[in-house]
């Protein structure tokens, strides 16, 4: 099994939300998060003075998959949703888990995510 977390934009949370859904990935988990990556911002005037904004509001979806061909299926439909071409479309990470266990069945393994 594989967890896939993806921080990106928040004007692309529907656009990822459908192309997740398109490929029958239901099982996710949305939170609001702040971050800075490479770009470190920008700067903004605020009642006549310059702001640095450091920390830049983005959406972090957190996916787990059984296996392989679903990591690369759904790391693709993200990409592609996510991608505007400009600094801060965001990253995508993947890992493998060790386990899963669904608290209400106790059902462990992949039975515990389908």
């Amino acid at each position: 099994m594989i967890k896939i977390e993806a921080i990106v934009r928040e004007d692309k949370f529907e656009d990822i939300k459908e192309a997740l859904s398109k490929i029958e990935v239901n099982g996710i988990t949305v939170s609001q998060v702040m971050g800075c990556g490479k770009q470190k911002g920008y700067k903004e005037l605020v009642r006549g003075m310059e702001v640095a904004i450091t920390m830049l509001p983005k959406i972090k979806f957190e996916i787990v998959v059984s296996n392989e061909e679903w990591e690369k299926k759904t790391i693709a439909a993200i990409s592609a949703a996510a991608f505007t071409g400009n600094p801060g479309d965001g990253k995508i990470f993947s890992y493998d888990l060790r386990s899963i266990m669904r608290v209400r069945t106790k059902e462990t393994g992949t039975a515990a995510i389908n």
